[in-house]
């Protein structure tokens, strides 16, 4: 029937492969998911959220089992960012479009995640950069590291992104701060930031709607 009448577990299983030593492949994935429900209200946020060492904590399976299971999503997460129906590649237009592009990635993590997405003259997205891990704060997110990948991959602007873990994707202090050095930056190096958007899993806030000005 396919793989798409499998169950979340069935999939999980069939990625797995084995089990353990007291488990079958199905009673781990189920285990997985029971957790997961618990810790994060979503049967797979956890496969996003976690690093190989929490996952094969988790799990109580081998590091191998645990990289199929990340490289699983990752193949995932490429396929939705670079298959569009129409065939064309993602532009950006607006914070909507930004929220769509990570939503699936991003609003899964349980700590702050900060991210940028690179554009070409046309506004579409050469590749997204997971740039720091963390409380987001100034050094964490430094200029020089920002912008690196920018000219390495010749970008013409760029996106700023970042998650709220909270779920409250109001802008604080820090993410203003930022915004206004890193935008302050682009216009020194010709890379200009066209957005910075905040994102929780529900909602998002759009910078650039809110304080056009900055951007110009």
């Amino acid at each position: 029937m396919g793989a798409e009448a499998l169950s979340d577990a069935e999939l999980l299983a069939v990625l797995l492969g084995t089990g353990n030593s007291r488990e079958t492949a199905m009673d781990v994935s189920r285990r997985m998911l029971s957790l997961s429900e618990e810790k994060y209200g979503t049967s797979l946020g956890f496969l996003i959220g976690l690093t190989l060492d929490e996952l094969r904590g988790m799990t109580g399976v081998g590091p191998a089992k645990v990289a199929r299971l990340k490289a699983g999503v990752e193949l995932g997460r490429r396929l939705y960012r670079t298959v569009r129906p129409e065939g064309k590649p993602f532009a950006v237009r607006c914070g909507r479009d930004v929220y769509e592009y990570v939503k699936t990635e991003l609003t899964e993590y349980d700590r702050e995640c900060f991210a940028v997405m690179l554009l070409n003259t046309r506004n579409q997205v050469i590749s997204k950069e997971v740039e720091s891990i963390g409380s987001l704060d100034s050094s964490l997110v430094h200029p020089r590291e920002i912008f690196k990948n920018a000219i390495r991959r010749n970008a013409a602007s760029m996106v700023l992104v970042h998650n709220h873990p909270s779920g409250d994707p109001t802008p604080s202090d820090d993410d203003i701060e930022i915004t206004k050095r890193l935008v302050e930056a682009g216009k020194v190096l010709g890379i200009a930031v066209f957005d910075h958007v905040i994102v929780s899993r529900t909602s998002f806030v759009s910078l650039r709607e809110i304080s056009p000005g900055w951007f110009l």
